[in-house]
């Protein structure tokens, strides 16, 4: 039987893990889920504490880095599919059904459209695009699945990003024309944009993939992120 292995990377995200885990033991199937693999990059706050309160997870420590953090999730796992998903992203109810039917039908790779947890008229647009099916589109905060055959075929995530950690393999997956939108709506935090300020945080992020357009290192990209974005 085809199994799904959700893997979370967590740094410091005792606010949110709890819902997370929750939400995904309430709108699951276990018998369509191998394991749930949390990552932690050296949380300093109570999530690892949380965590070790459920049973059904298992808590690995990993150098921190999204990347770093995925692939060694990755690499842990037992399941035909990957699922990545950010620990304060709210998949739809019975997404690992709506994953597996479109693996089984050769969609190997993709995401589900994604909602704010705001009403800002912006955050709502930004929104209302990721139901296209276009590269420009995508976002980690949209969660990823792939079965774990073509994960390790295209080579993992690149661990030299700090940000854009999944850009190089989601643009392998497009040029490969893997990839697919799952029409149902996965709602992820606002929070970032409300810290910084929406325009602001806006601006940063087109600053920032600019700059990969224009061949920007990863140093270079992380230590603008740093700098500009809290």
């Amino acid at each position: 039987m085809t199994k799904i292995s959700i893997i979370i990377p967590t740094l410091n995200e005792s606010e949110t893990i709890s819902g997370l885990l929750e939400h995904i033991l309430q709108n699951t199937s276990r018998s369509n889920i191998s394991e749930i693999i949390i990552v932690d990059g050296g949380s300093t706050d109570r999530t690892n504490e949380i965590v070790s309160k459920y049973s059904e997870l298992t808590l690995i420590s990993s150098p921190k880095g999204r990347a770093k953090q995925m692939n060694m999730g990755a690499k842990n796992a037992n399941g035909e599919i990957l699922y990545f998903l950010h620990a304060d992203s709210l998949p739809p109810k019975n997404f690992d059904i709506d994953i597996i039917d479109h693996i089984r039908n050769g969609k190997l790779a993709g995401c589900f459209r994604m909602k704010f947890d705001s009403k800002h008229w912006w955050l709502k647009l930004a929104g209302w695009f990721t139901q296209f099916n276009w590269k420009l589109c995508r976002g980690g905060d949209q969660s990823l699945f792939i079965t774990s055959n073509l994960f390790n075929e295209i080579g993992k995530f690149d661990e030299s990003f700090n940000i854009f950690e999944d850009y190089e393999l989601i643009s392998e997956l497009y040029k490969r024309n893997q990839f697919t939108v799952i029409q149902k709506w996965l709602t992820t935090s606002a929070r970032k944009y409300e810290f910084n300020g929406v325009w602001r945080l806006q601006y940063h992020f087109w600053m920032l993939y600019l700059k990969k357009m224009l061949g920007a290192s990863p140093e270079e990209l992380y230590t603008y992120y740093q700098h500009n974005i809290s």
